[in-house]
């Protein structure tokens, strides 16, 4: 192995490693999935799969962040997960099904792909693996569930609340330049006139102030009260 392989062997290790999903694992485990991982490169708003097409790939994102959703006839967003570097998505392969949620690329994306095929081999030799995705699905499915319970039952100030809260670093929020007012909008499930009303109204309550790259939390306690966390 030439040292331009080696280098790049090593970085996928790296990659791999920083991800939830296989950090655990052992190093001749990562050196595995290393060694069949390919790299992929994708421009903003460029499609990564399709809703209903077939994709045999995991994904895991080196750079750069991606959207899944799901639309409707009419062109209707609903947001149903933002994955960015380190986090792993398309989990469905393991069931052998056609892709549920269509994917794009928000801005610049590095992702290495895990082939099905590949990982079935590997499922074989490396069981534990199998403990790793059960995981990662189970993961999915209550990140879903709570997304349906919100959108079900939840008026759209406590939604956009609560997704303020999860987003903050340091009483901000920071808005990437992807994040605008129809994507917020779409991620809790409503209409960019409904955000803006609500945003509005939290900036007169004090609870925020909306600037062009942040939203900055002045009273954290009272955006905990709008999210009704103990309900």
């Amino acid at each position: 192995m030439t040292d331009s392989e080696l280098l790049s062997q090593a970085h996928i290790i790296t990659v791999l490693a920083a991800t939830p999903l296989f950090a655990a694992l052992s190093p001749p485990l990562l050196e595995a999935l290393a060694a069949i991982a390919v790299q992929a490169h994708y421009d903003p708003h460029q499609l990564v799969f399709l809703a209903g097409a077939p994709d045999d790939n995991l994904y895991v994102i080196a750079d750069g962040w991606v959207k899944a959703f799901k639309s409707t006839p009419e062109g209707r967003e609903q947001t149903l997960a933002l994955f960015g570097p380190g986090e792993v998505f398309n989990l469905a392969i393991l069931a052998n099904i056609p892709t549920q949620v269509t994917v794009i690329a928000l801005e610049p994306v590095t992702l290495w792909r895990l082939s099905r095929a590949h990982m079935a081999a590997l499922l074989v030799i490396h069981p534990e693996l199998i403990q790793v995705f059960i995981r990662g699905m189970a993961t999915c499915t209550i990140r879903l569930s709570k997304l349906v319970e919100d959108l079900a039952l939840r008026p759209v100030e406590v939604r956009l609340a609560r997704l303020l809260l999860q987003r903050e670093h340091g009483d901000e929020v920071v808005r990437r330049h992807w994040a605008t007012q129809a994507e917020l909008a779409a991620q809790i499930g409503t209409v960019p006139d409904v955000l803006n009303r609500v945003l509005r109204a939290f900036v007169a309550d004090q609870l925020i102030v909306v600037e062009r790259k942040r939203i900055r939390i002045l009273d954290h306690a009272g955006l905990v009260a709008r999210a009704q966390f103990s309900t």
